[in-house]
């Protein structure tokens, strides 16, 4: 049975960015995981040693955002690396990246990245 898990909306703040001050101050990231599988096995059994274990993945996120980067296409890469490394039964996943009110020089919500493999 095919499955999306989504984990919309984790909220950090990390030191990502390519000028110096963005790695001093810092900044509020939000961080959204949608992730292809199957779920027949935990549908069936309702055990969580069947089913994708998403606060691992939660825990991929916290741990990989916790490493300063230049670029957020960096950091979507190494999530979803680090994602099938401890997964690789997954079909698809897919990361979203937002950097909220980064440095432009004028009013702007937020930049997002967002990378699948």
């Amino acid at each position: 049975m095919a499955g999306i898990i989504e984990l919309d909306g984790m909220e950090f703040y990390a030191y990502h960015g390519h000028y110096p001050f963005e790695k001093q101050v810092g900044a509020r990231f939000i961080v959204s995981v949608t992730i292809h599988t199957d779920c027949e096995k935990a549908g069936q059994s309702d055990r969580l040693e069947d089913a994708l274990n998403y606060q691992k993945i939660y825990d991929i996120v916290r741990e990989e955002m916790a490493i300063p980067s230049a670029l957020l296409e960096h950091v979507c890469t190494r999530i979803l690396d680090h994602i099938y490394r401890s997964f690789p039964e997954i079909g698809q996943a897919i990361v979203k990246l937002s950097k909220m009110n980064p440095p432009m020089g004028g009013q702007l919500e937020k930049v997002s990245v967002q990378l699948s493999k």
